[in-house]
This record gives C-alpha cells, structure tokens and sequence, in this order.
C-alpha cells in the first residue's frame, strides 16, 4: 500500500511527466535543468528511471474541462522555482555559451552579498552555478590582494656575547640564559 493518497499521486506522477518531457524538449542536460528549475536531480532521475520502463504509447492528449493545469498549481508552484531565469542574448553567445561582462560579473557578485540572499537563489535567477559565482569572486578579486607582498627584511646586527653592553636599567632587566649548545638568540624590542 502506497503511503500516498491515489490522488495526489497521479499529480505527482503528473508534476514530474511535464517536467520530464519539458527536459527532452530542451537543450539542457539532467543536472543544468533541475538546477535552474530547482529540482531535486536525484528524485528527477528516479522518475525518469520509472517513465523509461513504461512501454511506448500513442500520444493521445487529454484536456480538463476548465482547461489548463490549475489543480496542480499549488504543487507546482512549491515543487518549481517561480523565478525563470533570463533569456540569454544570442550577441552575447559564443559556441552556445552564455558570455557576461567583468561589470555583469561584479554586478551579480555584488548582488549575491546581499545579506538574507544566498548563492543559490542568485545562481538559479541567472541560470548559472553556484561555482561559477565563486570562480567570477576569484576572477575579479584585486590584483593586490592575490600578488605575495615583497619580503621586507629586518635589520640585523650581530654582537659577541663578550662585548654586549647593559642597557640602562629603566627597563626589566634582561634575562640571560645559558645554552649548553651554540645557536642564535635574536632579540626584539
């Protein structure tokens, strides 16, 4: 016996088939799609294990009398991202690829530190990776951030411990310790 009720589960069963086939229609992989409609990739690829299995049938389509899907509405709508994310501008494509502009970049980034905003809400709004997001913060970090800083040697001066003068005696006094074997003793003020 199944835990859910046969109603819910034909819209589920539902749900997941428009998804499915909206998926074959587009140019997306599995993973690129779940993730810009916020879906859970392992549960598409369970459904899609079960819609394979089932035998080919002839397309025949079936309508709702008051037409359209808004009985599943409310699913759809707490299963799918709302926000769909821009239509890429084909000037801007290059072999199929998306470019964006260091000031796009910084804008997207700047807009993903918002506080209360996370990276995935700003990833799936641009329809982009969250790592990507991290790669354009490497990218566009500054490059005096990212260049080592220059050694900067401090001054040094090699005494004989037989010819060290006592400083004055304003300060604590220095506290001498004896070595049994040789080494280097450096003293800051």
């Amino acid at each position: 016996m199944s835990r859910w009720p046969a109603d819910y589960r034909v819209e589920l069963e539902a749900f997941w088939r428009s998804h499915h086939e909206a998926w074959r229609r587009s140019d997306l992989n599995q993973r690129e799609y779940c993730e810009s409609h916020g879906l859970p990739l392992k549960r598409f690829g369970n459904w899609r294990a079960k819609f394979k299995q089932e035998p080919e049938a002839p397309q025949k389509v079936l309508y709702r009398r008051g037409g359209g899907l808004r009985h599943m509405s409310k699913w759809a709508r707490h299963m799918s991202n709302e926000v769909s994310p821009p239509k890429p501008d084909p000037a801007k494509t290059v072999a199929g690829r998306r470019t964006f502009s260091d000031a796009e970049k910084q804008r997207i980034l700047d807009e993903a530190s918002q506080p209360g905003v996370t990276l995935s809400q700003i990833a799936r709004r641009y329809g982009i990776y969250r790592r990507l997001l991290f790669r354009w913060k490497e990218e566009l970090r500054p490059k005096q951030l990212m260049a080592p800083a220059d050694p900067v040697f401090a001054p040094v001066q090699i005494t004989d411990a037989a010819s060290v003068v006592e400083a004055p005696t304003t300060a604590a006094p220095p506290v001498i310790v004896e070595r049994s074997a040789p080494g280097i003793e450096i003293e800051f003020p």
